[in-house]
């Protein structure tokens, strides 16, 4: 197993609401407790990535403001890079308005805000009440150490409906709460290690498994070869987000 588990933040001062750096406390403490190594770097604007330095590339939720100021920053200075990274494999993960800027655009009213096009969707603010609440949804992991679908649960707040292409997977389906239009019955995408959702709460403290998932398929292994830790806690923490999204 590499020496190290590297992790490159992309927009940590802007991106981050919902408390959603605590996803990065979670990936460096479990990597820790393994003893795994764990290289945290961050790219803002105006800052070049290199595809090839990082295992897993992490964008979180933020406002209007700040990601119309990502998004641009995006196709100017990181595009290229990103598509590189997700064709050789690494992980690239976008939580909420990360979520967006990773399909092809993003309308509010007559503006349209353009996206990385890493997965097939695009998201439109629609007439109607934002999407809030908690939620939980069943996803299945084809190299997860559990075969049988497990659940994510989280928290959701967004206004933006998302809508994916004919052929793009979806990450999950909805058990509860809302997804990615209030309608479809679909929460997040995924195409290969490329995977957005509007999970919050953060996601990964409420969902210490799919952290480990993540982990192992960033350094190229199965979840099953990751040694097993003392998860009392971080499973009473997954319950508690299922009993507040009602699974």
């Amino acid at each position: 197993m590499p020496e190290a588990l590297r992790v490159c933040a992309l927009y940590p001062d802007l991106m981050n609401i919902y408390a959603d750096r605590g996803n990065l406390i979670v990936l460096e403490r479990r990597c820790s407790w393994r003893g795994i190594g764990f290289e945290l770097s961050s790219s803002g604007l105006g800052e070049q990535l290199d595809p090839d330095a990082h295992d897993l590339f992490y964008i979180g939720g933020g406002q209007d403001r700040d990601q119309r100021l990502c998004a641009e920053d995006l196709l100017e200075s990181k595009s290229s890079a990103l598509h590189a990274a997700a064709e050789r494999g690494a992980i690239v993960l976008g939580v909420c308005g990360g979520y967006q800027l990773l399909g092809h655009s993003y309308a509010i009213g007559e503006e349209l805000i353009p996206g990385l096009g890493l997965i097939d969707a695009v998201t439109v603010r629609e007439e109607g009440p934002r999407l809030i609440g908690n939620v939980a949804i069943e996803v299945s992991l084809e190299d997860d150490a559990d075969a049988r679908p497990r659940v994510l649960a989280g928290f959701e707040n967004h206004g933006g409906r998302t809508h994916l292409g004919a052929g793009q997977e979806a990450l999950g389906r909805v058990l509860k709460g809302h997804g990615n239009d209030g309608r479809s019955g679909l929460e997040g995408a995924r195409r290969a290690n490329t995977i957005g959702t509007y999970l919050h709460g953060p996601l990964l403290p409420k969902n210490a498994w799919f952290a480990d998932w993540l982990i192992a398929r960033a350094l190229g292994r199965d979840s099953s070869e990751l040694s097993p830790l003392e998860d009392e806690l971080e499973q009473q923490a997954h319950l508690g987000a299922r009993r507040a999204a009602g699974v």
